[in-house]
């Protein structure tokens, strides 16, 4: 016995008629949506790269709106139970070709339905399990962050204690550490020799001796030579002396 019928499926449908665009465009993307429920199916036309991809989505929405506001079922247990494309108007164009021939455009358009209905009660209620998991799955994060903050604005309380960071290791904090003290700095006092005193009254006094005045050693310099030339002038004379006394 053949199944029903297109236009004699039970649910509830949206229908957009005359749509400017190829059925055979349009058939692809329902066919990724057709069986889906609500949810895994509008995650699917936003991600499709499809253009008939908008055009389903609203198609889908406006659907979902009549099944929710005039059949009175819960939009979360709905699927796609049925979605076609016909063939609508085709408008035929011409166009110019070389040798005054002409072809023929095809303008083509198209019928959409899209019809959603409950969800079977086996499916339903894997569906319930599902959702009550990942809503379990979700509260045990949420306490567990709750926790972990908990511990962390306690740590922190806690004198001498550091808070480990989420995303870093744990650096371990040594409360015996002696703490750094400064060394006193002794100065030894400079003993002054006798030689290196001579060294500096030296040092002192060729730097300050005047312009034009002789220093010390070139005064004493002198005088040897003076005493000297006197002796060398004294020595003939006495020496006839010695030998008359002779």
């Amino acid at each position: 016995m053949p199944g029903p019928k297109t236009n004699e499926r039970e649910g509830t449908r949206a229908v957009l008629r005359n749509e400017g665009v190829s059925a055979y465009k349009v058939r692809p993307v329902l066919d990724l949506i057709r069986g889906q429920d609500i949810g895994l199916a509008r995650d699917t036309l936003q991600l499709c790269e499809r253009d008939a991809a908008l055009l389903v989505g609203k198609l889908l929405m406006s659907a979902v709106a009549n099944a929710e506001n005039n059949d009175g079922i819960d939009p979360e247990e709905l699927y796609v139970s049925a979605c076609y494309a016909d063939e609508g108007a085709t408008a035929k164009r011409w166009r110019p070709r070389a040798r005054g021939r002409a072809t023929r455009i095809r303008k083509r358009s198209c019928h959409i339905t899209v019809i959603v209905s409950r969800l079977p009660e086996e499916r339903l209620s894997r569906l319930r399990a599902r959702q009550a998991a990942e809503a379990g799955n979700r509260r045990a994060r949420r306490v567990a962050g709750g926790r972990q903050g908990r511990r962390v604005r306690r740590d922190e309380q806690r004198p001498g204690t550091v808070p480990a960071p989420e995303t870093a290791t744990a650096v371990p904090v040594d409360e015996t550490e002696t703490p750094l003290t400064e060394t006193p700095v002794t100065e030894t006092p400079v003993t002054e020799t006798p030689e290196a005193t001579m060294a500096v009254e030296e040092t002192i006094t060729d730097t300050t001796a005047p312009d034009g005045d002789a220093s010390p050693d070139s005064t004493s310099e002198a005088t040897g030579a003076d005493t000297d030339e006197a002796a060398r002038d004294t020595a003939p004379d006495a020496a006839p002396d010695e030998e008359k006394d002779s």
